[in-house]
């Protein structure tokens, strides 16, 4: 079964990285200023903005201000389940609060952690694991059809549920 676009497409940014003090790097700027982020720097988290990114240029619609990680909870279609390629939308500091983080499912470990692709994982675009009990929603987009087969692959990972999306 091949991945959905949007997941390839995100998989061609693993490593890009923002940069340490006032500079910022040219591949997150080019993603603020295509989305008319209101900032332009990758000090600000810049996880939505990734998401956003990457969906657009998979020719996808993003969000509206889709730098915002909980705006997604309103893109496309809710899942009750993950698949590989959904939107997956973590809640970041309390559930009830406003911070969030958002990515791309690929998979799962061995713990059952969710294994996700996103931005500002670590100050960079990369995969890390997840605890499910963090997930606000998962959302597919409305004009592909969902897989017919939901078995999240297994994926290689050092069990450390991601900690810095900040």
């Amino acid at each position: 079964m091949s991945e959905p676009r949007w997941l390839a497409r995100a998989r061609a940014y693993i490593g890009t990285r923002e940069l340490p003090g006032p500079k910022t790097s040219s591949i997150i700027t080019r993603w603020l200023e295509a989305l008319k982020a209101p900032f332009r720097d990758d000090e600000t988290a810049w996880c939505g903005t990734f998401v956003g990114a990457v969906v657009s240029e998979s020719g996808l619609p993003p969000i509206a201000n889709p730098w915002g990680a909980r705006r997604w909870l309103a893109w496309g279609l809710p899942i009750k389940r993950p698949v590989p390629g959904a939107v997956v939308v973590f809640w970041r500091g309390s559930p009830s609060g406003w911070s969030g983080h958002v990515g791309f499912v690929v998979g799962k470990d061995r713990s059952s952690n969710l294994m996700v692709l996103g931005g500002n994982q670590g100050d960079m675009v990369s995969i890390k694991p997840f605890a499910p009990a963090r997930v606000l929603g998962y959302r597919w987009p409305s004009s592909v059809p969902l897989p017919a087969n939901d078995n999240l692959p297994l994926v290689l990972s050092d069990g450390k549920v991601s900690a810095n999306e900040a």
